[in-house]
């Protein structure tokens, strides 16, 4: 082994560091199917770090639509859409995404990861400038990385940064304003209105990752641009399977010269193996289900407003989520894996986000809701976590009060 890719790896000690004080939370093993309580290390654990938002993941129907879909076309498709590997589900999910999602044409990628590295990064040149909002994902990041474009960042959902930032760039470059629609660690939505009111100003196009609003937002859940009733001013949708669509793999959605080009110039496309039939029939079947059943996003935001209003009533810092993603506040890292790992010793699974993807003041944890949690167990999780933030001395020491049930203003999809 190289002596100096040994010497930099083994500089790498947070990792370890973490593991010795016995709070190392990443890699659990599940045993079980993902639900709202899974086994892990054989104990039964509270799930509320998934995104399976809809709790789709175990519905029979997806299963017997893998199944079939196996049974038919077989585990894998041994080439990429570009060459052998495009089979007949693959054109009718694309069909019925577009249909779903009120969109002209879409094109399927193997991950959500690759949707934003291949519908992004093709289409922005070198004499182009990407805004990208400072806390999208990592994805995005990568694809401003591939692009050949200049990149510029604007503060978290601070449309007069924006504004200034865009002002400063040449009015005849093409711009392209990037962001997630529901922000997966803040949970917040994007202040899509402005943000296409500036892009039409300053000729921009706007890109809206839509991986944690899918299934969430909008109408039918078919996302941002929905919820704020200005979907067809949205110039593309990208999005993942792999949340409330209960499955693996991504999409763009645009107009259908935007998607014909990206099937000609798209890397993240052409030189990758195609996704499998099992996955592309689990998201047809998720979207049937979500047609069919729209009272399963009503849950999801009922267990959102419950879980929302118990957290504030507790005294908890909640940050200003719009989504089923409640971020709560802690403000020290090793306070923050403390409280992760007494939770899941207490059997409520948890996740931990601390520096350096957010500043070390701004550590918090990361909350989720699926519409098939029950009220008894959101009420057991945040008794648990509750009792633990009062053991570290987290709670209790708040400059600011508990917020009562009847002042809380419930959220909605639309």
């Amino acid at each position: 082994m190289n002596k100096n890719l040994l010497e930099r790896v083994n500089k790498f000690t947070a990792p370890n560091e973490i593991r010795a004080m016995g709070m190392y939370p990443y890699f659990r093993v599940i045993e079980s199917e993902q639900d709202t309580e899974v086994i892990i290390d054989g104990k039964p654990i509270l799930m509320f770090g998934s995104n399976s938002y809809l709790g789709l993941t175990n519905h029979p129907k997806i299963k017997e639509a893998a199944r079939a879909a196996i049974s038919r076309y077989g585990t894998g498709c041994a080439g990429s859409r570009f060459l052998n590997g495009t089979l007949r589900i693959h054109i009718e999910l694309e069909e019925t995404l577009a249909d779903y999602l009120k969109q002209e044409a879409v094109l399927l990628y193997s991950t959500g990861f690759q949707s934003n590295l291949g519908g992004i990064a093709p289409l922005a040149g070198r004499h182009d400038t990407i805004l990208i909002d400072e806390r999208v994902h990592a994805s995005i990041i990568d694809a401003t990385r591939l692009s050949f474009a200049k990149v510029q960042k604007f503060r978290h959902n601070d449309m007069e940064d924006l504004e200034k930032v865009i002002a400063r760039i040449d009015p005849g470059a093409l711009k392209f304003i990037v962001v997630d629609g529901v922000f997966s660690m803040e949970g917040d939505i994007t202040k899509l209105p402005d943000i296409v009111r500036i892009a039409e100003k300053h000729n921009g196009v706007v890109v809206v990752d839509d991986a944690h609003a899918i299934g969430v937002i909008g109408e039918q859940g078919i996302g941002t641009g929905s919820h704020f009733g200005i979907h067809d001013r949205v110039d593309i949708q990208t999005g993942t399977f792999s949340k409330s669509l209960a499955s693996l793999g991504g999409f763009v959605a645009a107009s259908y010269d935007v998607i014909d080009y990206l099937k000609h110039t798209s890397r993240a496309l052409i030189f990758s193996a195609s996704m499998t039939p099992a996955s592309a029939a689990s998201v047809l079947a998720a979207i049937e289900i979500i047609k069919n059943e729209p009272d399963r996003i009503n849950r999801l935001w009922e267990n959102t407003n419950y879980a929302l209003a118990r957290f504030l009533e507790m005294g908890f810092e909640v940050g200003p989520s719009e989504s089923p993603i409640i971020p709560i506040y802690i403000r020290d890292n090793i306070k923050t894996f403390a409280f992760a790992t007494k939770c899941f010793e207490a059997g409520v699974f948890i996740n931990p986000v601390v520096s350096p993807a957010v500043p070390s003041e701004e550590s918090l944890i990361r909350f989720s809701l699926m519409a098939t949690h029950s009220i008894e167990q959101i009420d057991r999780a945040i008794e648990r976590m509750y009792e633990i933030g009062v053991q570290l001395g987290i709670l209790g020491n708040q400059e600011t009060e508990p917020v009562a049930a009847d002042h809380f203003s419930p959220l909605s999809p639309a």
